[in-house]
Formats: C-alpha cells, sequence, structure tokens
C-alpha cells in the first residue's frame, strides 16, 4: 500500500517563544570568536600510552590551574598554574609524574579549575 502524506510547511506553534538553534559542526570559528563557556574538554586519546592531549576553553582570560591526580587523591603534576588568555587551548601530559618520573598504568583525574568553576575528567594510562 502506497500513500502520499504532504507534512506542513513553516512554524509550529508549541506555546514557546521562537528561538534560534545552533549546531556546531566542527568547523573551526572565525577569528576573533571567544568561548561561550570556561570548560575542560575531554582528553585525547583515553585511554592513552604514552601522552595525552587535555583541551579546556576560557571565556575570559584569568588563572588557571590543571593538574593531574591519582586515584588517592595525590597530585601527580601541575600542567598550568598561572594566566591565560581567553579561548581554546590544549595541554600536553607526557604521563611524567613531577618529578619526571614515569607514572605507573592506572586512572588519573585532570582538575581544572578556572573563572570560579571545577571540573575533572577521567583519564586512564595503560602501557
Amino acid at each position: 500500500m502506497t500513500t502520499n502524506a504532504q507534512l506542513p510547511g513553516g512554524p509550529i506553534n508549541v506555546g514557546l517563544p521562537p528561538f534560534d538553534i545552533q549546531v556546531n559542526d566542527g568547523a573551526a570559528t572565525p577569528a576573533g570568536d571567544l568561548p561561550l563557556a570556561t570548560r575542560l574538554g575531554a582528553n585525547y586519546p583515553n585511554p592513552f600510552n604514552p601522552s595525552t592531549s587535555i583541551p579546556f576553553s576560557l571565556s575570559r582570560a584569568g588563572h588557571v590551574t590543571l593538574r593531574v591526580y591519582d586515584v588517592s587523591g595525590r597530585v601527580v603534576a601541575t600542567l598550568v598554574d598561572g594566566q591565560a588568555g581567553a579561548g581554546e587551548h590544549v595541554v600536553r601530559w607526557d604521563g611524567r609524574a613531577a618529578g619526571g618520573a614515569l607514572a605507573a598504568t592506572g586512572v588519573y583525574f585532570a582538575r581544572f579549575n578556572a573563572g570560579g568553576r571545577t571540573e575533572m575528567r577521567k583519564m586512564v594510562l595503560l602501557k
């Protein structure tokens, strides 16, 4: 059985004020555009060996700390502790502790503090 149904076109009233939906298709933003939010992105690759990249964005310049913790809550490495400009940033962790020794296989946490926000991401180092 074949049916030819047509859907109505145009706006549909659902009782809400009109709004726009913006979709990020992964394309680069024009120069000068700043992130709307300060946030920590997911590290990649994850799991990783020997290193991983940790992205974060700042909606405005300010002080940033980004530290790596082990599952016991001990600081393994401090990757950023200082001023950073507004925009997109990527920090690389080479899987080494602050003293330069290679970190053991296991679960680690990236803890990000900036602009009054604190976020954490789980990272897995596999050897």
